[in-house]
């Protein structure tokens, strides 16, 4: 595997730099958000269940589910494979969530091992566990792997972030934004962090916190 790894705040903003100079956009961003976050976090199976268990729930629910799931012990797989489906339900999950918790723990998947893959071999090694999609994946790939070079068109942020960006007429969709996001190689995970750091300033000017 020979892709570029973010691990410090010098990586985002030699990307920032990268993308400020190939798209004028991008630096009338960068203008507005100042240095860009890090934004990394630990890989591995916790994460991985903590971003099922947040799936389509508030922020404010998926911490509390989380919480109790933390305090039942059941972040292994091996004590969510031991677990009834009463006590993951009594942690809050609801029944697909607790197919998906069972999916990913009898996945044996070896992070230490798919650290090492490439981006497009870590995707495709997720998206086959039910409960993962393409964007939890991707999610996953740049901000608990790190890589430099990944990036999650189906996120309603970025393509919100986008549209105002670019002036474009409309939302791009999935595919229209991917299709854009490789004009920003070999820097698409830096370019996510500058939308997402965009789309915080465009609500926070519509007074949404």
């Amino acid at each position: 595997m020979d892709e570029r790894i973010i691990t410090s705040d010098v990586c985002v903003a030699e990307g920032a730099s990268f993308l400020a100079k190939a798209e004028p956009r991008f630096a009338y961003a960068l203008d507005q958000t100042g240095p860009l976050p890090l934004r990394l976090k630990s890989d591995g199976f916790e994460t991985l269940f903590s971003a099922i268990v947040s799936q389509q729930v508030s922020v404010a629910s998926a911490n509390a589910i989380w919480a109790r799931v933390e305090q039942a012990g059941l972040t292994v797989p091996d004590r969510i494979k031991q677990a009834s489906d009463e006590d993951l339900r009594a942690c809050g999950l609801s029944r697909p969530k607790v197919r998906y918790a069972r999916a990913l723990a009898e996945a044996q998947i070896d992070f230490d091992e798919l650290r090492m893959r490439t981006s497009a071999q870590v995707i495709e090694t997720l998206v086959k566990v039910s409960g993962i999609g393409r964007w939890t994946a991707e999610i996953y790939a740049m901000f608990s792997l790190g890589r430099a070079d990944v990036f999650a068109p189906n996120d309603l942020a970025l393509q919100e972030a986008a549209k105002n960006l670019f002036d474009l007429p409309a939302r791009p969709t999935e595919k229209e934004l991917r299709l854009m996001s490789e004009a920003w190689a070999p820097w698409r995970s830096v370019a996510a962090r500058l939308l997402f750091s965009y789309y915080r300033i465009l609500k926070s000017k519509e007074g949404i916190r």
